[in-house]
């Protein structure tokens, strides 16, 4: 994992996966500062906070599942997919996201209505970066 953080230039690197969390930083002069390293789920530790009540209308975030560039329309000078207000089925096309040169539709995994759109056309998203609000 060093060797990761040192050939991209990152400072900070978390890997998270059945439980294992590994969290490596780097501080001044390119040292580890910090290791942490949990063996237990999450859901097994005590939770600090007590659980708060879920919002009275929750809304379900559509994320993107890859690293790239958002388009909210198919072309340029075509229209968008959704607007906010737009209803969503489940499998409709929301946006599409170039990732190397490919162009990737998005689909909504819910039903719903667009309550919010998270980002701008042709803003670059990240891995599992929230895009809309669904009601």
């Amino acid at each position: 994992m060093i060797q990761l953080m040192n050939e991209n230039n990152l400072s900070e690197i978390e890997l998270e996966k059945e439980g294992l969390k590994i969290r490596l930083k780097k501080g001044s002069g390119g040292v580890v500062e910090e290791t942490a390293v949990s063996a237990e789920p999450a859901s097994a530790r005590p939770s600090k906070e007590a659980p708060k009540p879920p919002p009275a209308a929750a809304k379900t975030a559509v994320k993107s599942p890859m690293v790239g560039t958002f388009y909210a329309a198919p072309a340029p000078d075509a229209p968008p997919f959704v607007q906010a207000g737009s209803a969503v089925e489940v499998g409709q096309v929301v946006c599409v996201i170039e990732a190397m040169k490919l162009m990737n539709e998005i689909k909504s995994e819910v039903r719903g209505k667009i309550a919010e759109i998270l980002v701008h056309n042709g803003d670059p998203v990240e891995f599992g970066q929230p895009l809309f609000l669904l009601e």
